[in-house]
């Protein structure tokens, strides 16, 4: 008659199956519990960053837009009179915004184009994550747009076209253009948007 009882060895195996199976969804249980937590704030999405990019492009394509035309329009120095105070101009500006750093030589345009690019990864990075926050998302999309439209003007000629000048009798502002105001009104949203959020937490 054969032997029906299993061996020792096939009856160990058995019992420790079950034991390796608990083993198995406690170590998956720690790990789940030890994962870190997402970090993005509620309300972020992949879409939204879609749309704060796209609003971005539509902005920088304003901007490149408008350079375009009065370099073909104009010539370096002209001026036309709109309204007291108001002038359309050309000119290239070797610097930053505003004209800062314009009479440098020529290494401020490496300098600033670097720049320029760490600010769009920066702002690229923060709009990833706080996407669902509008005025914050606002503010920023319109300061790497305007970083990215003189980034392309230094890249391709080594200059940014400027094209707007206020000025008060014999003092003028220097010239600037979409991206600047672009730039300055991001600034201003990202200092609104901070004093709100101070305020809320009071």
């Amino acid at each position: 008659m054969p032997n029906t009882r299993p061996s020792a060895r096939a009856a160990s195996r058995t019992s420790s199956a079950p034991a390796k199976s608990a083993s198995s969804r406690k170590w998956l249980r720690e790990l789940t519990q030890s994962a870190p937590p997402d970090r993005s704030p509620a309300g972020a999405t992949p879409l939204k960053f879609s749309l704060w990019t796209l609003f971005g492009f539509l902005v920088l394509s304003l901007d490149q837009a408008t350079k375009f035309w009065f370099e073909r329009a104009f010539d370096p120095g002209d001026i036309h009179p709109v309204l007291p105070g108001f002038n359309l101009v050309l000119a290239h500006n070797y610097g930053a915004a505003f004209s800062f750093l314009a009479e440098m030589g020529g290494w401020q345009r490496w300098v600033l184009s670097a720049f320029a690019l760490v600010v769009v990864f920066v702002v690229l990075r923060m709009l990833w994550r706080h996407n669902a926050r509008f005025l914050f998302s606002l503010s920023l999309t319109l300061i790497g747009a305007g970083a990215l439209g003189n980034l392309c003007d230094r890249m391709t000629s080594g200059y940014v076209i400027d094209f707007l000048d206020f000025y008060w009798r014999n003092w003028h502002w220097p010239a600037f253009n979409v991206a600047d105001i672009a730039i300055c009104m991001g600034a201003a949203g990202i200092v609104i948007d901070e004093f709100r959020h101070v305020n809320k937490e009071k």
